[in-house]
């Protein structure tokens, strides 16, 4: 499957393919000046001419024209007839949880964010809904835990941190007959690489403060679906719970879809070079790279997605390495998040999963060997350089 086949039509204008809809976007239909950039209407409310009379705007919250813009743009690039964008990844999954009453089933995959695990086992379960973890790149495992109070299924592929990939068409074909909503984290791949509406998720989801911004400077949040029902109560939601992204960052990541497709093209080339490397390094004892032949899942990944990706999880010899690493890296910068220009590398023990129980850590394969890189698009010799120099 490749997404770059696929003609993305925006509200009738040409249809483009997605390297070029990623920089012209949708079309910005408030434009009198000929303003090449998408104007910040920083304007918490907007004035009505008469009673009953609009512009089409009443109150940020509800929707602001440079928001309204990105949304539109995202849902095209999504393959989605709407998209919602909220202040941060956490605030869309928290609103997608109130789809939701006491007493729904959620599978979601056993592999996932610390942050969604967080959200799950305290907030989710303290209202009510009954979160079922397992191994979702297993149909077979998945079919064993769906059961008659199932409403949802939460994947993501490739997962955070093993990089396990799950069939989403496969999982489809599970709950078709079912009122079983399939939501897929698409943060990893994004639409450049790969489009779950496409291959039949109902919802999908972004942490856009990561490759959809691309510059560790902003946070953003959104959910596109093509379901005018789905729409209907998500959009219903939103406003309600209020976490909508401000106009100043819907602008920026507006700026930074832009350069996504370069970007996700130079980051995966750079992390397969960083992959192959790792490899063959003494003090390396695993590789989790989706773009790797040895991958499990890496047929699965070639028929649904046109990419990999530049994320990489890799085991050490021992914790005194991965501290060395950590500790001396000079070029790549050990911190939290992922998908912007530069390279980073994250422990996630201590970072993204530091909320998770050490015994449900070490059984998802997180142990104090266990680093994450993101990798950026630097020059790759001196990402390798400095790993080389981090691993002496």
């Amino acid at each position: 499957m490749s997404n770059k086949e696929f003609l993305h039509s925006f509200n009738g204008r040409v249809s483009m393919k997605i390297e070029t809809a990623c920089i012209h976007g949708a079309k910005d239909e408030m434009n009198l000046t000929g303003a090449v950039a998408v104007p910040i209407y920083q304007s918490s409310t907007f004035a009505h001419k008469a009673v009953g009379q609009s512009t089409g705007y009443d109150y940020s919250r509800l929707q602001n024209p440079t928001r309204e813009h990105l949304e539109k743009t995202v849902a095209a690039l999504e393959s989605g007839t709407d998209a919602l964008a909220f202040s941060t990844g956490m605030a869309a999954i928290s609103a997608l949880m109130e789809l939701f009453k006491p007493g729904d089933r959620i599978i979601a995959s056993d592999d996932l964010y610390g942050g969604s695990i967080r959200l799950f086992d305290t907030i989710s379960k303290k209202n009510g809904l009954i979160i079922d973890y397992a191994n979702t790149s297993d149909t077979s495992s998945l079919n064993m835990n769906i059961c008659d109070d199932t409403k949802a299924i939460f994947i993501e592929s490739p997962s955070n941190p093993m990089m396990r990939v799950t069939d989403i068409a496969a999982v489809k074909s599970l709950i078709k007959d079912k009122d079983i909503i399939l939501i897929v984290d698409n943060t990893f791949l994004t639409p450049y690489f790969q489009q779950p509406l496409l291959l039949g998720a109902d919802i999908v989801m972004h942490s856009g403060t990561k490759y959809l911004g691309g510059h560790n400077d902003t946070l953003a949040g959104f959910l596109i679906t093509s379901s005018p029902k789905l729409s209907e109560r998500l959009r219903f939601i939103h406003k309600t719970t209020g976490a909508c992204l401000s106009p100043f960052d819907s602008f920026l990541i507006s700026r930074g879809i832009k350069t996504l497709a370069v970007r996700m093209e130079k980051g995966q080339q750079n992390a397969m070079a960083v992959a192959e490397w790792l490899l063959k390094h003494e003090k390396v004892t695993a590789v989790h790279y989706v773009g790797l032949a040895a991958h499990p899942d890496y047929e699965i990944s070639k028929k649904q997605s046109c990419g990999f990706g530049s994320m990489i999880s890799f085991e050490v010899d021992c914790e005194k390495t991965a501290y060395n690493i950590l500790e001396k890296v000079k070029l790549i910068m050990f911190a939290e998040s992922l998908g912007g220009v530069e390279t980073l590398i994250t422990y996630p023990m201590l970072q993204t999963h530091a909320d998770v129980p050490k015994q449900d850590r070490e059984k998802r394969g997180i142990n104090e060997r266990l680093l994450r890189i993101s990798v950026g698009i630097e020059n790759v010799e001196d990402i390798i350089n400095d790993l080389t120099q981090a691993l002496e």
